[in-house]
């Protein structure tokens, strides 16, 4: 059995979890301005869910526990000379909404930064205490 988290425990597992949001933001951004022939083909962004792991009151740190599907609906557009379009000339486009996921992507990076900044003070008062004994 492991022993009891510290603030690197923490930390870290919280980085992790959000470069695992970070990596779901930059897929969905990746697909959202393709086009699909089909609404069921279409992509559908996906998003992490997390989950509070607490080891004692007033300790605790987050994973990922799954990811899903976001409930934006791909949108239907007219446009005949796509390549993809069906008889009618309609294509499906991604549903993915691009503004949240630029804003998600915004405050993933701003928690990220806060945990490494957690990490550099954590280790500094670490230093600073050896030093004392010195």
């Amino acid at each position: 059995m492991p022993g009891p988290m510290n603030i690197f425990d923490i930390s870290g597992r919280a980085m992790s979890a959000q470069l695992s949001r970070l990596n779901t933001t930059a897929s969905n951004l990746a697909n959202a301005r393709t086009t699909y022939a089909s609404e069921a083909e279409a992509y559908r962004a996906i998003k992490p869910v997390f989950k509070t792991i607490e080891e004692s009151p007033g300790v605790a740190t987050v994973q990922v526990e799954k990811v899903i599907q976001s409930d934006i609906k791909p949108v239907k557009r007219h446009d005949p000379t796509n390549p993809m379009a069906d008889g009618e000339g309609y294509v499906w486009d991604a549903g993915v909404d691009e503004t949240a996921e630029l804003i998600d992507m915004l405050e993933t990076a701003r928690q990220y930064q806060n945990n490494v900044q957690v990490m550099q003070t954590a280790k500094s008062l670490i230093l600073d205490t050896v030093r004392m004994g010195k």
